[in-house]
């Protein structure tokens, strides 16, 4: 199985956003992540969808999605020619057994803490995908409570440009 990062460059209308969806769906993929936004020109929106398959599949998938209507364009970024970035908020449980090696975390991990009480602290993490796990690998065992994550953005580094 390989991971697949997709960009997708679509018109900012209603109902796009289901269509590339259902499309996964339809083909029995499972998203792994998916993040939406409007670009700099308000005609369009840049959908990142992260998922696992074969070469074959992730072939299939992008040729299918370039014929949806309202697409205008999609490319797989390739791994060594991309940044990602992830946002998470985490909750963990706050105690004095548990909170310096809280804050100690955070600072190593270079996240903020946005919200403390005394039984629990809100934690903000960006990262490549692969720090976002480690972090919650580190806090696991210190009680989390709750956490949100926005899925994978992603832009090819260098000129490249996708919606141009």
């Amino acid at each position: 199985m390989k991971r697949f990062v997709i960009a997708v460059y679509v018109e900012n209308k209603y109902g796009v956003l289901t269509r590339v969806a259902g499309m996964f769906m339809r083909k029995g993929f499972n998203i792994d992540s998916l993040t939406v936004g409007e670009t700099d020109n308000p005609e369009y929106s840049r959908i990142t969808i992260t998922l696992n398959g074969d070469d074959y599949a992730g072939e299939q998938l992008i040729n299918q999605l370039k014929k949806l209507h309202n697409v205008k364009k999609v490319k797989c970024l390739e791994n060594d020619n991309t940044v990602e970035r992830e946002l998470m908020l985490i909750k963990v449980s706050n105690s004095s057994e548990t909170r310096s090696e809280i804050m100690d975390a955070a600072d190593i991990y270079r996240a903020k803490v946005i919200d403390y009480t005394t039984e629990t602290i809100c934690i903000e993490i960006t990262g490549e995908p692969a720090k976002i796990n480690a972090f919650i690998d580190v806090m696991k065992p210190l009680g989390i409570v709750e956490i949100c994550r926005t899925g994978v953005v992603a832009l090819e580094r260098g000129g490249n440009i996708l919606g141009k």
